[in-house]
């Protein structure tokens, strides 16, 4: 069988990837490349118009949700039955809540909302994700790769790549999440009268190999005068403590301004091997809550992790409007953001047997309120899952309009392990990254070129058409970019 590219050009793109820093830890001192797509995704302008409009105001819906005590308990109290780890941050957000004056963290939102450009009814949210929202440092670097080989090896990139008049599409993530963190970072200080370097700390989670990605990030702070800090849940239960005005110290580093949770959206990133199951997680869910109740810019709150829950979501795609009104936004702005909303339904014991009696289960994907991969089930899977539920377990499930990308018109070169393969149809999830700092967009200086404030850029994944795991980490999904057709 004849080689699909010669093995050189293979080999120098996963180089090129490799000096970007595109990899994930794999051992001790070992590292392998992230798989992914030799062509970037092409997008309508008109979508990316679109899309880069209605990002940032989601990001400052999932802060006015947020604030909104009443409405994130009421429509969260169904779930917790059947779902153990929303009930516990269900608990959290009230004792939190309960004493007013007592949170004097500053909310900063660094979302990425996920999108799918569906064949018949376009861009529609698959979801917002505003705690551990990573991978902006890989996309942008993945716009860099594809730069390179589009001017490396211009005949076998055209090949691969859509005939289409387009260009490129620039995304300086890193540099804009930098900015708006160091500017979070500078607000704050100036707020605590602090001197010397504003402190950034990273939470992450144990044995983690998306390192990568989070230095890129750090590198590019401290480029910008911060200090940088990596720290698990684990670790900070002991060395947290208050400083002067309700400050935020870290032993033997000082003050801390600015908190970025990777970790802390499921249990086990709360539990630590060295202590009881019960203890560990009472004790390093108080530390999330100890970081609260200091003076910090926090991402993310436990209010905004509930703000972009599936259940919120739901919520959201069956407003006729009057909540987005409750909540601030103008006419324009919540047509924009209710066209984007998918049909999502709640589960009860009745809704197996009428997706057996419609006969369109293929239409729907049932997801419960886990994040990252593995968490949606589809066709036939739907209804063994539902079979197997108690009544208590419903409200931790929802039914949502299934996506069918159309996917490319060409075949499309991937890159795994170090060798290439071929997919046809492939389709892309887009996500774009907004900042905000309580309920004012941060700096970023995107806008300059033409962009809202906020606007921090974007990550691409893309995969086959008949897989249904994407994910980079967890699934069959490859890193990508944009290209944008004119």
């Amino acid at each position: 069988m004849p080689d699909l590219i010669r093995n050189a050009i293979i080999d120098d793109a996963v180089a090129q990837e490799l000096q970007l820093n595109l990899c994930f830890l794999d051992g001790p001192g070992k590292a392998r490349h992230v798989p992914f797509s030799f062509t970037p995704c092409p997008l309508p302008a008109a979508v990316l118009a679109q899309l880069e409009f209605v990002a940032p105001l989601l990001g400052i819906l999932t802060q006015a949700l947020a604030e909104d005590d009443t409405l994130l308990q009421d429509e969260h109290a169904a779930l917790a039955p059947g779902d153990p780890f929303f009930a516990e941050m269900l608990s959290t957000h009230r004792a939190l809540h309960s004493q007013p004056g007592t949170l004097l963290r500053v909310p900063l939102l660094l979302q990425r909302s996920d999108f799918m450009v569906d064949a018949g009814i376009g861009p529609r949210l698959v979801e917002c994700n505003s705690i551990a929202a990573g991978m902006a440092p890989f996309g942008d670097r993945m716009g860099s790769l594809h730069q390179y080989l589009h001017e490396r090896w211009p005949e076998e990139f055209a090949r691969w790549h859509t005939a289409a008049p387009g260009t490129l599409h620039p995304n300086p993530a890193i540099a804009n999440m930098g900015r708006a963190i160091a500017n979070a970072a500078h607000s704050i200080a100036q707020d605590l009268g602090s001197d010397g370097q504003p402190s950034f700390l990273m939470v992450i989670q144990e044995n983690e190999d998306n390192v990568f990605d989070q230095r890129l990030l750090e590198n590019e702070l401290r480029s910008l005068g911060l200090q940088t800090h990596r720290r698990t849940f684990r670790q900070l239960q002991q060395q947290l403590s208050s400083g002067p005005n309700q400050s935020l110290q870290l032993e033997g580093r000082g003050t801390v301004h600015v908190v970025y949770l990777r970790a802390g959206y499921q249990f086990r990133d709360y539990i630590a091997t060295d202590l009881d199951t019960r203890r560990c997680c009472d004790a390093l869910l108080a530390t999330r809550m100890f970081i609260e109740r200091h003076r910090v810019a926090l991402n993310a709150t436990v209010a905004q992790q509930l703000a972009t829950s599936k259940r919120m979501q739901m919520r959201l795609s069956g407003d006729d409007g009057s909540l987005l009104q409750r909540l601030g936004f103008a006419a324009n702005e919540r047509a924009a953001l209710l066209a984007v909303f998918a049909p999502m339904h709640s589960v009860n014991g009745e809704t197996a047997t009428r997706l057996r009696d419609e006969g369109n289960l293929n239409a729907w994907v049932l997801k419960n309120q886990g994040e990252g991969g593995g968490h949606c089930l589809f066709d036939q899977d739907i209804l063994h899952r539902l079979d197997t539920l108690g009544e208590g377990d419903f409200g931790a499930w929802t039914l949502m309009q299934r996506l069918f990308p159309e996917g490319r018109d060409t075949d499309t070169l991937l890159v795994r392990d170090g060798r290439a393969r071929t997919a046809q149809r492939l389709v892309s999830e887009i996500g774009l990254f907004s900042a905000h700092l309580g309920g004012t967009a941060l700096d970023t200086d995107a806008h300059r070129d033409g962009h809202r404030p906020g606007h921090i850029g974007h990550l691409v994944r893309s995969k086959p058409p008949t897989v249904s795991e994407g994910g980079i980490h967890s699934g069959f999904g490859v890193l990508d970019s944009l290209f944008i057709e004119q």
